[in-house]
């Protein structure tokens, strides 16, 4: 593994990223609230639906305001620890995948926001969770590979003694 990962960074690094997702999504709810409760969209026949549709996005846009805020939550609450050959690999857990030709991939297994990618000096770091099926997502793309897990805790490596093969 070429570059050298420090898990607080990359844990603050996605708080950062919750935290702009989180204040563009209760812009975009207060825009569609807006649009469906303003006069001008009020239904004037039958098939006139603008404030219905806009009432629905509103809806949908107040129910992602309160799944990145959860998301947030969550995360703030995480206690990054060192690694532990006792409790394994667990939340909080900064991963490192790499393949026989030397193809990383950067994993961070937090409590929730599955999917969120944050950016470490050019280094992707795509957040995975266990309630989410994480281990097809990881492997998805790589079909047929080994890959070799590492462990960054604080930006010393270990090797887990064992390989990996997607079935």
């Amino acid at each position: 593994m070429k570059l050298s990962m420090h898990k607080p960074t990359v844990h603050q690094l996605i708080l950062d990223k919750l935290r702009i997702d989180l204040d563009v999504a209760e812009r975009a709810a207060q825009t569609a609230y807006e649009t469906a409760t303003h006069e001008e969209n009020i239904a004037e026949n039958k098939y006139d639906t603008l404030g219905l549709e806009a009432s629905y996005l509103a809806a949908g846009q107040a129910k992602r305001v309160e799944e990145i805020r959860h998301s947030l939550t969550l995360c703030q609450n995480l206690t990054l620890r060192p690694y532990d050959d006792q409790r394994g690999i667990e939340v909080g857990a900064l991963l490192g995948l790499e393949d026989e030709k030397g193809r990383e991939q950067w994993l961070f297994l937090a409590p929730d926001a599955a999917g969120l990618k944050v950016d470490l000096v050019g280094q992707m770091i795509t957040v995975i969770t266990p309630a989410r099926r994480w281990a097809k997502a990881c492997w998805a793309s790589s079909k047929g590979m080994r890959w070799r897990f590492w462990w960054r805790a604080l930006g010393n490596s270990l090797l887990l003694p064992r390989s990996f093969r997607k079935v």
